[in-house]
C-alpha cells in the first residue's frame, strides 16, 4: 500500500520513488511504501502554504484555539495504532510512546491557551502626545505578527513530542503560520499517522487549504530544497549539531536570509561540588547512570560530562559508577545510523591515551543495542584537548577530575554553549562557588541544581536552548509557550486609524488581553 504526502487537503504521489519503515529492535523492514516527493510538489506545497498564510494570520486565537485542540483530539483518537507503530519504528518501549503522546497532545493544548488568551502578541500602545514641544509625539503601537511559512524538521529521538505535531509544529501553528513537515525517514508511518490527524483537524475547523503539508524524502535533496524554498520564512530543527549548521549555512546563503531555530545537542555536564559527593556518593551515581542511559542515552540533555574535585572519596564515587552503569541493560537504538556514530564516536573516546575507560559494557553483536560506558581524564588534558568536549549521542559520560576549585572553574570558563548545566551540592557549599555559577549562567539555557537534565518541563517558563553550538540563536526556546515568538516578528503601526488597527490594538480592547 502506498501512503502519499499530504499537501494542503490533497494527496500526491507524481514521483516513483519510495521509502519504507525500519524496526531496529528486529531490524526488519516495515509493512507499507512512502511515496517520496517531487520538486513540483515541493512548490505546490510550499505555494499552497503561502495562500494558506494570507487567511491563517487573520484567524483568531479563538478559532486556532479550537484548531490544535482539535489536533490533539484527532492524536487520540487514533489510540493503540499509532502507539504500536511509533514502538515499532523507534524501539522505544510502549511506557515512552504513551508519555510522548500525552506530551504532545499537552503541548498543542497548552498553545490553544495561549493563542485564546492573546497577550502573547505583546500588544504594546505608545499614545500621541500632539502638545509636546519642540515635536509633538506620534501615535505608536506594536505587536508579534506571525512570519509566514515555516518549514520543520521532525527529530530521530522523539517520534512524537518532537515530532509532525511536536512543539515545533504546534508553536508555529499557534503564531499563525502555516507548517511544512519533513517526514523523518524513520518514522514514516508515525508521520503519516498523524499527519492525517492533523489534515483531519484543519478540515473539520474549517482552516485554509494548505496550512499543513507533509512531504517524504530520502537524503538530504528535500530538506536542502525546502529551506533554499523563496516562500519559506523560517525553519525548526532538532538533531546533530553538523545537520543543524548545514540547514543554518543554506539558509544564510539565500537572496534573502532566513532564521533557523536549530537546537543541536549538548553534554549537559553536571558539577559535582566535595561535600555532596562525600555525602551522597552512592545515590548519586544511581540517579546519574539512569540519566545518562534514559532512552539508551538519546536525549539532546543527556549528561555526557560529569566534573567534580578529586579527593579521597573520588575513587568510592567511581566505583559506585561502575557498579551503576553495569546494571544499566543496553537498550536498542534509534537507527542503524545512530547506533554506528555511537559506536564509533565511543571507541574513538576510550582510545584517546589520556582518557581511562571506569566501565564498557561488552559490545552486543548483530543487534542495534548501545552498551553504556563511563570513562575518566584529568581536567589538565581536558582543557588540553577540544575533542574531549565533543557530544557522544548515547549512554556515555565523561568524568572530569580537577584538582581544586580554582581547575573546576577553568572547566566551566571553557566550556561551549550548553543547553544546560548542574551544579549537585549543599545549599552552604553552593555559596561559596560563585564564579563557578557565574561562569556556567554564561553557557547554558538552563541551570540545574540538584537534579539531572533529562525531562524537560513543558511550561510558561521553560528554556530549552543555549548558545552556540547547542543552538543557532540562544534567545530563543523550542519548549514551552516562549517557542511561539521564533515564528513571528514585530510591527508597529504610526497614527493608524483606529478601525485600521489589528483588533488586539484597538482602544476598545474587545480580545480583553493585557
Amino acid at each position: 500500500m502506498l501512503t502519499q504526502n499530504i499537501i494542503g487537503y490533497e494527496l500526491s504521489s507524481a514521483g516513483t520513488e519510495t521509502i519504507s519503515g525500519f524496526n531496529p529492535a528486529t531490524q526488519e523492514s516495515l509493512p507499507g511504501a512512502f511515496a517520496v516527493a517531487t520538486e513540483a510538489e515541493v512548490a505546490q506545497a510550499m505555494q499552497k502554504a503561502q495562500s494558506a498564510w494570507r487567511v491563517y494570520r487573520q484567524v483568531s486565537g479563538q478559532q486556532r484555539g479550537v484548531f490544535l485542540r482539535a489536533i490533539a483530539e484527532a492524536i487520540e483518537n487514533q489510540g493503540d495504532t499509532l502507539v504500536q507503530r511509533a514502538i515499532a519504528e523507534s524501539g522505544l518501549p510502549e511506557g515512552r510512546i504513551l508519555g510522548e503522546r500525552g506530551r504532545t497532545c499537552g503541548q498543542l493544548r497548552l498553545f490553544a491557551q495561549l493563542v485564546e488568551e492573546g497577550s502573547w502578541v505583546e500588544a504594546t500602545i505608545d499614545r500621541a502626545q500632539p502638545n509636546r514641544t519642540p515635536a509633538p509625539k506620534p501615535d505608536i503601537r506594536k505587536m508579534l505578527v506571525a512570519v509566514g511559512p515555516v518549514v520543520v524538521f521532525t527529530a530521530s529521538n522523539f517520534p512524537l513530542a518532537f515530532s509532525t505535531a511536536g512543539g515545533d509544529t504546534a508553536s508555529a501553528l499557534a503564531a499563525g503560520c502555516p507548517v511544512i513537515v519533513k517526514a523523518h525517514e524513520s518514522h514514516p508511518g508515525t508521520n503519516a499517522l498523524v499527519a492525517d490527524a492533523i489534515r483531519q483537524a484543519a478540515q473539520q475547523t474549517g482552516m485554509p487549504d494548505g496550512v499543513f503539508s507533509t512531504l517524504y524524502g530520502r537524503g538530504f535533496w528535500l530538506g536542502e530544497t525546502l529551506v533554499q524554498h523563496p516562500l519559506t520564512r523560517a525553519v525548526a530543527f532538532t538533531g546533530s549539531h553538523r545537520g543543524g549548521r548545514a540547514l543554518f549555512d543554506l539558509a544564510n546563503q539565500r537572496p534573502e536570509p532566513i532564521p533557523v531555530f536549530a537546537e543541536m545537542g549538548s553534554v549537559n555536564p553536571i558539577f559535582l561540588l566535595p561535600e555532596r559527593l562525600k555525602k551522597d556518593a552512592d545515590a548519586l551515581a544511581a540517579q546519574i547512570a539512569a540519566s545518562v542511559n534514559l532512552g539508551a542515552g538519546q536525549f539532546c540533555t543527556n549528561p555526557g560530562l560529569l566534573v567534580c574535585i578529586e579527593n579521597a572519596d573520588t575513587p568510592h564515587f567511581i566505583r559506585a559508577l561502575q557498579t551503576a552503569f553495569a546494571a544499566q541493560p543496553a537498550l536498542t537504538m534509534l537507527n542503524p545510523g545512530i547506533h554506528r556514530n555511537y559506536t564509533q564516536h565511543k571507541n574513538a573516546m576510550l582510545g584517546i591515551a589520556e582518557v581511562a575507560t571506569e566501565f564498557a559494557a561488552s559490545e552486543a553483536q548483530e543487534t542495534l543495542n548501545a552498551p553504556p560506558a563511563v570513562a575518566s581524564v584529568s581536567a589538565q588534558d581536558f582543557l588540553a584537548n577540544p575533542r574531549l568536549q565533543e557530544e557522544i549521542f548515547g549512554p556515555f559520560s565523561l568524568l572530569v577530575k580537577c584538582k581544586n576549585q580554582m581547575e573546576m572553574e577553568q572547566v566551566a570558563a571553557a566550556l561551549q554553549g550548553q543547553l544546560t548545566a548542574t551544579v549537585m551540592g549543599e545549599a552552604a557549599e553552593i555559596l561559596a562557588y560563585p564564579t563557578l555559577l557565574q561562569y556556567l549562567q554564561e553557557k547554558v539555557g538552563r541551570l540545574i541544581f540538584n537534579g539531572v537534565p533529562t525531562g524537560v518541563e513543558v511550561g510558561h517558563a521553560m528554556q530549552h536552548g543555549g548558545p552556540y553550538p547547542a543552538t543557532t540563536d540562544s534567545r530563543f526556546t523550542s519548549v514551552g509557550t516562549s517557542a511561539i515568538k521564533r515564528f513571528a516578528r514585530p510591527i508597529a503601526f504610526q497614527d493608524c486609524p483606529d478601525n485600521l488597527l489589528p483588533e488586539a490594538l484597538r482602544d476598545s480592547n474587545s480580545l480583553k488581553i493585557s
